[in-house]
């Protein structure tokens, strides 16, 4: 149990590590996609995970508008897949 917790500890200590390192440029940015395109790429998550199997395509669009772009990117899955939780209700 203890290995276990020294060896997570340092998994996540490293994780955190490289991730604060990590940059992104944001330089001509003009209209990064919102909502709407959020939404949008979020229905079409399928199929973009297909081409981008075959082709330099990017299911995620970067940069986006940040908090917008993915409460719209999950919408757009939970309408394509089904994610109203109409699955979960009892049949009699």
């Amino acid at each position: 149990m203890k290995r276990t917790f020294i060896l997570l500890a340092v998994v996540v200590a490293a994780a955190l590590l490289f991730a604060g390192c990590a940059t992104q440029s944001f330089e001509n940015i003009g209209d990064p996609p919102g909502f709407i395109k959020g939404v949008f790429h979020g229905f079409i998550l399928l199929f973009s995970f297909i081409a981008s199997l075959f082709t330099d395509y990017e299911i995620y669009a970067f940069p986006n508008a940040g908090g917008w772009y993915n409460f719209g990117f999950l919408i757009g899955v939970m309408m394509f897949f089904g994610g109203g939780g109409a699955g979960a209700k009892c049949k009699k």
